[in-house]
């Protein structure tokens, strides 16, 4: 018996379906009924949903609740897509709001516009259905808004920066004026309301405490802490700049919020190579990804490609390198490898070099060290590091230079993403379950990548008036 959480290619293609079931996205304006041409809401969502590709999603199995239509995929994430762009804050609110306009709900493609689901099914859907779909539609909106660039002589995907977005999950831990006899911010005691967040901290680096107390806020100075602790997920993104047309997301993925910033790396990488079909130039990314691997994966002989990123304050500045990579000790003088090994305690297992004096090490060693290191008298200096080629870069990597900073200032597409997607409600969710919180995520950048491509598509049209 097939369920809705079979593989998805055995499903038959959704465009054996589309006139049966009444789904007119697919079809140009001049083949729509009349009743839909006539009704502004039914036209408004057509014109905003209709350059997808629809078609791509499968068929919908027949459900087993005999008492609920069987709802395509195609109509239900269409409909999801008009609840966020009607910023209607619960299912029942989209229910109602089909109810009011069933044009809307033939465009869209429900079935039976007049035996429409619950909102209880709706929500139901939104935890079940598998997010490779809200991918594709994603994947189709990066797709088109590439075909825009490209007719407009505009590089695309070249450059991008990455950031992460804190989502506060749907729990009375959440809430600062609940009461609690014990402590709300205890990682072990799992909130009953989600059982799938986790406890994060959101650091803000650039907080001062103060040196006496707020008159606003009477907090004693002494008790603020710089991190803000929540329970919820993080939602990363990756994003491209339109130089003079807006800003593309090319990748999302979401995450319970104890995991790392830098966790998000790989995985959204891989999203960006599919979906450009190569690896892009130059990457910009705020302190948190301040890792090795991050330099190492925008470095190329055969090109200029770099990661733009502020130094962290671990491991030392101001540490040289010879011609042949090897790093510098206090003396000026280049340190030999002295033996090497695999670290697998840390996110990504890499091999680490230690490199030692080379006084104490050579083949005619030294009876003093020029100058005169604390160590001498044990083995000399020494210093452990990744033997990659990206551990040497971020130290080498010039960011006083006028490209450096060029670049990043180029991070700000991520905070204007960000924006846009608060506004449509993606910090704090009515829901309860994560994977609904991450096919609504993705179906935010779907909605976000969508806007931006109307608002280049009528800058065009405009231009081509005048």
């Amino acid at each position: 018996m097939m369920t809705s959480h079979s593989i998805i290619p055995a499903f038959p293609p959704l465009s054996q379906f589309f006139h049966r079931k009444r789904c007119y996205l697919a079809l140009p304006k001049k083949k729509l009924p009349r009743a839909i041409r006539r009704s502004p809401t039914a036209m408004r969502y057509w014109h905003l949903l209709s350059p997808l590709d629809w078609q791509r999603l499968p068929a919908r199995p027949t459900s087993p609740h005999h008492y609920q239509p069987t709802i395509p995929y195609a109509a239900f994430l269409a409909a999801c897509l008009v609840k966020l762009d009607q910023q209607l804050v619960s299912m029942g609110k989209l229910c109602q709001f089909l109810t009011e306009h069933p044009e809307s709900q033939s465009t869209l493609g429900f079935p039976d516009p007049k035996n429409l689901p619950t909102a209880r099914h709706f929500t139901r859907m939104l935890r079940t259905v598998p997010n490779d779909l809200c991918q594709l539609l994603l994947d189709d909106t990066v797709r088109l808004l590439r075909d825009e660039a490209t007719a407009l002589n505009l590089p695309f995907g070249q450059i991008i920066s990455l950031d992460t977005k804190h989502i506060l999950a749907w729990v009375k831990e959440n809430n600062p004026k609940a009461y609690f006899q014990k402590p709300r911010f205890d990682k072990s005691d799992q909130p009953k309301g989600d059982p799938d967040c986790k406890l994060g901290c959101k650091r803000k680096r650039n907080i001062r405490l103060p040196l006496a107390t707020p008159k606003t806020n009477p907090i004693p100075a002494h008790g603020i802490n710089i991190g803000e602790y929540y329970w919820g997920y993080g939602s990363g993104i990756v994003v491209t700049k339109l130089p003079d047309w807006g800003e593309v997301v090319l990748a999302e993925l979401t995450q319970s919020f104890d995991h790392s910033d830098v966790s998000y790396f790989f995985p959204l990488m891989a999203q960006v190579e599919r979906r450009l079909g190569q690896k892009p130039l130059v990457g910009t990314f705020d302190a948190a990804f301040d890792a090795f691997y991050v330099y190492e994966y925008f470095y190329s002989p055969d090109y200029d490609g770099f990661a733009a990123v502020p130094f962290s304050e671990r491991g030392g500045y101001h540490r040289q390198f010879s011609d042949a990579g090897l790093p510098l000790c206090a003396a000026g003088l280049a340190m030999p490898l002295g033996n090497s090994f695999w670290s697998k305690t840390t996110l990504i297992h890499h091999q680490r070099g230690r490199y030692v004096c080379p006084l104490k090490n050579g083949d005619h060693p030294a009876k003093t060290c020029p100058v005169n290191h604390k160590n001498w008298q044990k083995k000399g200096c020494k210093t452990t590091m990744p033997t990659s080629i990206g551990a040497r870069l971020r130290y080498q990597l010039d960011r006083d230079s006028a490209r450096y900073k060029e670049i990043y200032k180029q991070r700000s597409a991520t905070e204007r993403i960000n924006s846009q997607a608060k506004e449509l409600g993606i910090e704090r969710p009515k829901l309860r379950n994560r994977q609904a919180i991450t096919n609504q995520n993705t179906l935010i950048y779907v909605l976000i990548n969508l806007r931006t491509l109307h608002r280049i598509r009528a800058r065009k049209a405009t231009r081509s008036a005048s």
